[in-house]
């Protein structure tokens, strides 16, 4: 009988201190979490708890990360890659007794690891044969989803602050895309101008511009930079820039067209490039010129309702170090135009067949309607783009600008 009571108390002495341990692995863990320690650090924790309290001989917890399901402890299994396939394992609501642990590679438990009917991991696992004791998995489910849930909660609160770094890094880069477009354009008796601007994304690459140069002229011009986000409405900005410099300096085109070709260069070393289309007005002279440097040809229509496509000029800047070849557009008696440019965004809209839109239908209504108010032209060529495109989305930027000189 004293035998009996002996053997008794040293069980319960035994099942005492191994939930006295499984309690302190906890308070562990739950420090080590609060501590802020790496997922690394945490995951070998895990490990190590588990491998001293239970006695197990084979361990594998798979986490599902970012979607794709992942090995992140293994311990006493030389390779799972067959086990993966067993898509049943993944899909378990509650701990499971494997029946056939033969055909498991040992396993004896599955243990899901869920928070809020989310499924965020299992865990494989096997006791060693020598252990007396059944598994506790009412523990080893209790700390494997305190470790899980704590590292998900990392990666979403890292998610939080990325995407709230993203969205100030976004408010920055629209403000400095609103500095790109002028405050006003002209609308006077003699001159007009209008400007449509539709970004594909919130942030877009499209540019145009207009900047007295003098009392007698004045520059219009349009631009398109290869990428779209933060970085080209950065890189446009640092192309804004250097063309108001210069102009401070020079309205010789050829020249500020070189120089803008070293800047882009120089800042995106041959990563981005940019089509423009520049032109110079002057009223005292009746002169028009204008340096093409691979953007659609803009459209221009004079006073006796001949209408030309502005094609002269180079190749698109920033893609190489020295432009192959520059050559100015000229056109004198120009006592009153009209003018159309805009970027790629609009020739290149899709219809559900997956046709492009394409220039034609741009020219063949401008030639008809160039004597239209230019916010009617506007309003007109995008209702055909959306006639177009049907409910195709628009896969570019769409900037329009056009400008009136009215004969004196």
């Amino acid at each position: 009988m004293a035998n009996n009571t002996k053997s008794t108390n040293l069980d319960y002495k035994q099942k005492y201190t191994l939930k006295q341990m499984e309690l302190n692995s906890l308070l562990e863990i739950t420090q080590a979490i609060n501590n802020n320690m790496s997922e690394d650090n945490l995951y070998k924790i895990y490990e190590f708890t588990i491998r001293a309290n239970q006695n197990i001989s084979q361990l594998v917890l798979i986490v599902k990360d970012e979607g794709d399901w992942d090995q992140k402890v293994v311990y006493g299994v030389n390779s799972i890659e067959d086990l993966m396939l067993d898509r049943d394992y993944l899909e378990i609501n509650e701990v499971t007794s494997i029946k056939n642990p033969q055909n498991s590679m040992g396993f004896e438990w599955a243990i899901p690891v869920k928070h809020k009917n989310n499924m965020l991991a299992v865990v494989l696992v096997a006791q060693s044969q020598i252990h007396s004791e059944q598994l506790n998995t009412t523990f080893l489910q209790a700390i494997s989803n305190l470790i899980i849930v704590a590292i998900e909660n990392k990666r979403l609160a890292r998610t939080q602050l990325a995407e709230e770094s993203f969205r100030k890094e976004l408010e920055i880069a629209k403000g400095v895309q609103k500095l790109l477009f002028p405050d006003k354009l002209p609308d006077g008796s003699r001159l007009k101008m209008e400007a449509s601007y539709l970004p594909h994304h919130s942030i877009g690459g499209d540019y145009y511009d207009y900047i007295p140069i003098n009392a007698n002229q004045f520059l219009i011009c349009i631009a398109d930079v290869s990428g779209k986000g933060i970085p080209a409405a950065i890189m446009m900005s640092n192309f804004q820039a250097s063309l108001h410099t210069l102009l401070r300096q020079t309205s010789n085109l050829t020249e500020i067209v070189e120089a803008l070709n070293f800047q882009i260069m120089e800042n995106a070393k041959g990563d981005q490039f940019i089509t423009f289309f520049g032109a110079i007005y002057d009223h005292s002279l009746n002169t028009l010129v204008y340096v093409n440097s691979g953007h659609n040809p803009p459209y221009l229509v004079n006073k006796k309702g001949k209408m030309i496509a502005l094609t002269e000029g180079s190749t698109v800047l920033g893609a190489f170090d020295e432009l192959p070849f520059i050559n100015e557009g000229f056109i004198d008696n120009l006592d009153g135009f009209t003018l159309f440019a805009y970027t790629d965004g609009l020739t290149e809209t899709e219809n559900p067949k997956g046709e492009e839109l394409g220039s034609e239908p741009i020219e063949d209504y401008f030639s008809k309607n160039y004597t239209k108010p230019l916010i009617e032209i506007h309003k007109d060529i995008l209702d055909m783009a959306d006639t177009f495109r049907e409910a195709i989305p628009y896969r570019d930027d769409i900037t329009m600008l056009s400008c009136k000189v009215e004969a004196r």
